[in-house]
């Protein structure tokens, strides 16, 4: 626990550094270092936000030298979301499946058949976020999509080290799976989703159920804006969208390197490749390639990469391998895995770095003869579902997004 002359000691230097980060914030965006190209949903309001999320960096950073605090824990803080009001239809309820918690929201006047359920891994870089920040998504899922939803709060990163993350996951949806008629839910109809890392998580999950005999298939997944690999982060969409609002290149390896616990001065020369043996990118360049990438996306402007040998550093290799695993990249799962996969809805924005992830996924899950829903949500950003439900401090694309998975849903 923080002490409490630690907690006023913090409070004390952000009053005092708020003003002076604040203008730094708008001195970065005016420079050009953030971007907001034409076709962008609401550029204004982006430009806002983007501003704020950079104090917000720029601050927790300033507290972690000072040892006031980290940057993981600063950033937990701010996406708590806003408490929404109480919903009478709905019957909210705080558990626990196998230890992991989890919140579960069902309509109080549903059928008496059991119903399909979605599972939901939240986003947040498996360091921040919450069931709190994401409650009315989840609210309108449950109503809109004649769904019980099932929120799963795992343990954030660094406090719960990686992979804790996806063994809570795994724990609550195979608890969810052996225990659906307790909670009036068909078993055969339980589909997994999330955002972002939370997507991560889903398909990885999604992956380690395919074998289990003992328990029923999953009925579906869905994935919103999902990150699902670390071999190539030069995709077109790493290129185009490297300074787009409120995740960009650098900041997601920045934030790789903080949710494994590594150093954040691993940064520039992962981005370079460092950490990939040429064996390694060779092996997975059938899978990770601009190649199987649409022509339409790339008009934007795309350089394919050279990657000399001379960039490989063996140690760098050596303390980020964790990335090259089925598991932190889950893009690279063999085919005999993909092919088992439950019919999948996969949603991808044109303004974000991790777009090409989710296109590249989308191919090798139709390659292999999973079929696939797929929405691409021209201006919409990465994140940007996270402000559904907040009227004219949201966006029309994260009401879009919400739309659309929920449609999905409620057709199965």
């Amino acid at each position: 626990m923080v002490s409490y002359r630690k907690r006023l000691a913090c409070i004390l230097v952000a009053g005092a550094a708020c003003p002076a980060v604040f203008l730094l914030s708008v001195l970065i965006q005016c420079r050009g270092s953030i971007e907001f190209p034409p076709g962008i949903d609401q550029p204004l309001k982006a430009r806002f936000y983007q501003t704020m999320l950079l104090t917000l960096l720029i601050l927790a950073i300033v507290l972690e030298e000072l040892g006031l605090g980290s940057v993981p824990s600063v950033l937990q803080l701010w996406a708590k979301g806003v408490p929404p009001r109480t919903d009478p239809s709905l019957l909210i309820q705080n558990q626990k499946f196998d230890g992991v918690p989890v919140r579960i929201y069902s309509t109080r006047t549903g059928p008496t058949v059991k119903r399909k359920a979605v599972l939901y891994f939240h986003g947040g870089a498996g360091m921040f976020g919450s069931i709190d920040a994401f409650e009315r998504i989840l609210r309108h899922v449950a109503k809109e999509g004649d769904a019980t939803v099932v929120a799963v709060g795992y343990g954030l990163a660094p406090e719960n080290p990686y992979p804790n993350q996806y063994t809570e996951c795994l724990k609550a949806a195979v608890y969810l799976m052996k225990h659906a008629d307790h909670y009036g839910i068909d078993s055969s109809r339980i589909i997994i989703s999330g955002d972002s890392s939370g997507a991560n998580f889903a398909t990885r999950i999604c992956q380690l159920l395919v074998d289990h005999q003992e328990l029923p298939k999953v009925h579906a997944q869905a994935l919103i804006y999902p990150g699902l690999q670390a071999v190539d982060l030069s995709l077109p969409s790493y290129q185009q969208n490297c300074r787009s609002p409120f995740l960009w290149r650098k900041l997601v390896v920045y934030f790789c390197c903080l949710y494994l616990n590594k150093p954040t001065s691993f940064t520039n020369d992962l981005l370079k490749g460092s950490h990939i043996p040429k064996a390694t990118r060779l092996k997975y360049q059938k899978w990770v390639n601009a190649n199987n990438i649409p022509e339409r996306f790339k008009v934007r402007g795309y350089t394919e990469q050279d990657y000399p040998l001379s960039n490989f550093k063996p140690q760098l290799y050596e303390e980020m391998k964790e990335t090259l695993s089925e598991t932190f990249s889950p893009l690279l799962a063999e085919d005999t895995v993909v092919r088992k996969l439950p019919q999948t809805f996969l949603l991808t924005c044109e303004f974000d770095v991790l777009r090409d992830d989710g296109l590249l996924y989308m191919k090798r899950l139709r390659d292999n003869g999973v079929p696939v829903t797929w929405s691409h949500v021209e201006n919409g950003m990465h994140g940007v579902m996270a402000f559904f439900g907040y009227g004219i401090l949201s966006f029309p694309s994260a009401k879009r997004i919400v739309r659309d998975v929920t449609d999905f849903i409620r057709r199965l």
